[in-house]
Order: structure tokens, then sequence, then C-alpha cells
């Protein structure tokens, strides 16, 4: 079984892997608009995480409120990860728990630049579609950047999400094109940099943050 990661399960997936590929997915648009009351958030101060939005529906539906539809490709950057035979079964379960806030599985094929050919054919992905019961939907990035910044929730501050993503992403897509993800990350920074009151404070609670983990890595053509 093969397991697409494109939001926290690219840098904590916790669970056990016996190979991984950096690579991509099509036809989607991957946005912070899934709410988070079991992660990242609570029933009464929810978070926000990431989900995909098929690209057609995202092209018809949001273009007019999504800052970063200018220019927006089909391309999602994320690790698929190989599950051994023996921890299926297992490894399902527990995702199927970790993802149970509104994600539902889907089958996606996922490329690496220079190829049409899949590396990976239809790696499980857990997708919150626009009509589950968690779907925020868009909204200004400054009350998006506010609300993670805020927001805390069983697995830690959303904040320390996002910024990981970000980190993360960086590594493994150098030339991806998330504009989205990362003026996120710029807002919350600035957000943490005013409450820090100083930049050695700032530089000091985001070392503290940052997972410093070393996903693998593909040289983009």
């Amino acid at each position: 079984m093969w397991l697409f990661g494109y939001g926290s399960l690219i840098w904590r997936p916790d669970l056990e892997y016996e190979d991984s590929k950096v690579g991509y997915i099509r036809g989607h648009v991957r946005r912070f608009w899934q709410s988070s009351t079991d992660h990242r958030g609570t029933e009464e101060a929810p978070g926000r995480v990431v989900t995909l939005i098929p690209f057609d529906e995202f092209s018809e539906r949001f273009t007019l409120q999504d800052q970063h539809s200018t220019g927006q490709d089909d391309i999602t950057w994320g690790v698929a990860y190989r599950i051994p035979e023996a921890k299926v079964a297992e490894t399902k379960a527990y995702l199927d728990h970790r993802e149970k806030n509104g994600y539902k599985t889907h089958f996606l094929d996922v490329y690496q630049p220079g190829s049409d050919v899949p590396v990976v054919e239809k790696a499980i992905v857990y997708i919150g579609s626009t009509d589950n019961s968690e779907f925020a939907g868009p909204a200004p990035l400054d009350l998006i950047a506010k609300q993670i910044y805020s927001s805390h929730g069983p697995s830690g501050a959303n904040k320390d999400y996002l910024l990981n993503l970000a980190h993360s992403l960086r590594t493994v897509a150098p030339t991806g094109n998330d504009q989205h993800l990362f003026e996120l990350e710029a807002r919350v920074k600035a957000l943490m940099l005013q409450d820090a009151g100083s930049q050695e404070a700032f530089d000091l609670m985001l070392s503290q943050i940052i997972i410093q983990s070393k996903p693998p890595t593909v040289n983009p053509v």
C-alpha cells in the first residue's frame, strides 16, 4: 500500500514505512480550508489545516475568493510512503482515526518531474471534500493567519503545523508553486515577531517549533 501525504504526513508521518518518494499529484489545489477541532483546535476554537480542492471545482467556485488563484497550477507536492504488507491493516486503522475529522480516502497517481508515467499508481490520499461538515472554505488571509496563530488542540499549536509544513515543502519541493501556504507562513511569522518583541526572541521561538527532520528530496528538472 502506498500513502500520499500533503500535510502533516510530510513532516510527521508517525507510521512505519519501507520506502518513500517525493512527488506530486495532479488536478488539485492545497488550501487551509479545513477546520480542525480534533488536532489543531477545539470545538470552541477550531484551527485550520490543509485539504485538497479539485482544480476544476476551485476554478469554477473559488477563484474570486482566493488571493492566489492567478497563476495557480493543479500540482500538489508531497511525499508518498510504502507501507509494509504486514502493517497495512494496522496503518489503515490508524490513519482512518487520525484523519476522521471530515477526510475520506481517494486513490491518485503520484508523479515526478520529467515523466508522465506515475512513480506510484493509486496511492491512498485523505481529502476533506468541500461538502464535508468540517469544510471551512476561503476567508481573508489575515483572518486565517490570526486563527492559525491563536488556535491550539490536542496535537499542539496550529501555527506549529503551518510552519513545519512550509519548512518541509521548501525541502521536498523548492520550486513548488504554493503561494497560499507561504503567504500564510509570512503573516503568522509577523504575528510571532510582534509578540516576541525582538528578532532574537523570535528566532529562538521559531527554532523550538521547527522539527529538524530531513524528508527525502528530489531534484526537479
